[in-house]
């Protein structure tokens, strides 16, 4: 395997680890600090914002370094802030730290996106920003649950002066294992220019509800197993566990779907894969075996659709394809919050821990409708 792509591999590692670990160790973090868990949840708000602004700022302000400084940079970034947060005395400071740990977030893979695909072989280069994207899904998988079980039973801070070393580790790699590659030199307002295009915002549109599927069904995840498949408490890691070893294979099904039937096709096919797998969670949540089964099938197919549309963005974005890939990442993001507030809306209405499925349903059947109109306005614009 390319070693560049072990080295972008690691980043999203770490990447991956220092936005869901947080999940698992807040707890930890509102003890510690001795405050309310809703404030100390403001520490996984301000990653997500840290992500939308850092993703195309910094992107856009980079364009003229080369992308192997540029990824370097960012990842110092990430060591210096996630290192601060482990040792930061108070909660303003890890607020700020935090909101600047997220900044280089979206940046380094909208730049590894397109360096990725300088990377890989010719008909391969969906499969080989899967092969960056692996690191999250180990992350998931791995890193998580392990600086979950160190944040537990010893300290929250080993769990991210941990991380903060994987993005140092990280810089490393890149700098011994990526070659370098030539940037676009596009200015600023070059890049900017592709949002002129209304299949731009079209795009935009596509990842931040049709995604928003995904978080609806994983946000409430927990409760929906132990309240209505009565699993166990004790069970909700093995729960989690087929989760990210789903999205493992999700992830490297995704980028070979995107290459052999084109990214556009492959994302419409992964959306409407996910409006019926999520069906079936629903009707199937009351059987507390089915929990365990689709658990992992729902990983597998909800997360096979990041390489297809990163690649419809990069494909679609000609001379500006890290500024899209990167705002892609931050689009990730509001799909994130989309699907996390809107799932949570019937559970307020005193519905059941199932419901928030339908929601995710709705959110991902908008995916695969606005993805038919892109396609659309492709076919309009070659004639």
């Amino acid at each position: 395997m390319n070693k560049g792509l072990i080295a972008l591999a690691f980043g999203g590692m770490a990447i991956g680890m220092t936005e869901f670990t947080m999940m698992g160790i807040l707890p930890d973090i509102a003890k510690d600090l001795e405050i309310e868990i809703p404030k100390a949840a403001h520490l996984i708000a301000l990653y997500a914002l840290g992500v939308v602004v850092g993703a195309p700022t910094l992107v856009l302000f980079s364009g003229k370094y080369p992308p192997k400084t540029v990824l370097m940079v960012l990842m110092l970034v990430f060591f210096v802030f996630n290192g601060l947060f482990a040792i930061a005395p108070g909660f303003f400071l890890l607020e700020v730290s935090r909101f600047a740990a997220g900044l280089p977030h979206g940046a380094f893979f909208g730049v590894g996106s397109v360096v990725a695909t300088h990377l890989a072989k010719k008909g391969k280069e969906a499969q080989a920003i899967a092969t960056m994207f692996t690191g999250m899904t180990l992350a998931n998988l791995i890193g998580v649950p392990l600086g979950t079980y160190i944040g537990h039973h010893y300290s929250w801070r080993i769990t991210y002066g941990i991380i903060a070393f994987l993005g140092l580790v990280t810089f490393l790699a890149l700098w011994f294992w990526l070659p370098k590659i030539q940037g676009s030199n596009k200015n600023l307002f070059g890049q900017l220019s592709y949002f002129k295009k209304g299949r731009s915002w079209l795009l935009i549109a596509i990842i931040s509800i049709g995604t928003g599927g995904l978080f609806a069904w994983i946000s409430y995840i927990a409760p929906m197993v132990t309240e209505v498949s009565n699993v166990p408490e004790g069970r909700v890691p093995m729960i989690m566990i087929l989760v990210g070893l789903g999205m493992f294979f999700g992830n490297i099904l995704g980028g070979k779907l995107a290459d052999a039937v084109n990214p556009t096709k492959a994302t419409i096919i992964c959306f409407s894969s996910m409006v019926l797998c999520l069906l079936v969670v629903h009707f199937t949540a009351h059987i507390h075996e089915m929990a365990y089964v689709m658990a992992f099938i729902t990983g597998v197919i909800s997360f096979s659709v990041g390489s297809p549309i990163q690649m419809m963005l990069i494909r679609d974005a000609k001379g500006a394809e890290t500024f899209a890939a990167s705002a892609g990442q931050a689009s990730f993001n509001m799909g994130n919050t989309l699907g996390a507030y809107l799932g949570g809306i019937p559970i307020t209405m005193g519905l059941a821990y199932d419901t928030p499925v339908l929601v995710g349903v709705g959110m991902a059947f908008i995916g695969v409708m606005l993805t038919f109109a892109f396609l659309k306005t492709k076919k309009s614009a070659k004639k």
